[in-house]
């Protein structure tokens, strides 16, 4: 059976991957994340997960592996809204999409170590904001939460009270799309269900 190797230190995406019920192993590793974002934002997305993934392809020794990284950002009338650099970009961002719609893009690479296939897919979800007061936004800011997280919110924390609907996969807003990363997975032989 081959086992999962998820790159990722984010918490969200290692709750996502226990939920298939594979074996898996983390690792983390610090890549490059600058890119143009002249690109559109699914080639974004899929090319930081793509880098995400080759990087730790060549620390994995077990052929049986197969390798999964994953990118999110979040795109506000063609910005976008990666992890906030201080409490005022997060200010800035949470201002700018509240009471909007915008859409959060996730890339997932999934690469077979021993087949030397390689799959890099993306999923988009649109995300309705709350109406939010300046005060509103603080005290979200204030919670620590947005800061780490693309577009300064987590759906799966108290950033729920903020979002009004979600139209498409509600995983992918969390980080990673379980629908799209078990499609991905049956194309290399792994099967969830």
């Amino acid at each position: 059976m081959k086992k999962l190797v998820l790159v990722s230190s984010s918490p969200r995406r290692q709750e996502l991957i226990q939920m298939l019920r594979l074996p898996f192993e983390i690792i983390t590793n610090d890549v490059d994340e600058t890119i143009s974002t002249d690109l559109p934002p699914d080639r974004i997305v899929e090319e930081l997960s793509l880098r995400k993934a080759n990087a730790s392809t060549a620390r994995t020794t077990d052929s049986q592996s197969i390798v999964i990284g994953s990118d999110t950002i979040v795109v506000y009338s063609q910005e976008v809204l990666g992890k906030p650099k201080d409490q005022e970009d997060a200010f800035r961002m949470l201002k700018l999409i509240q009471g909007t719609t915008h859409q959060v893009y996730t890339g997932i690479t999934c690469i077979d170590v021993g087949e030397s296939r390689i799959i890099t897919r993306s999923r988009v979800t649109d995300v309705r904001m709350k109406a939010m007061s300046d005060e509103q936004i603080r005290a979200y800011i204030a919670t620590g939460e947005p800061m780490d997280k693309a577009g300064a919110y987590a759906v799966q924390g108290i950033g729920s009270t903020i979002v009004e609907s979600i139209k498409g996969d509600h995983f992918n807003v969390v980080g990673m799309s379980l629908s799209l990363l078990s499609e991905m997975l049956e194309e290399l032989d792994v099967k969830v269900l």
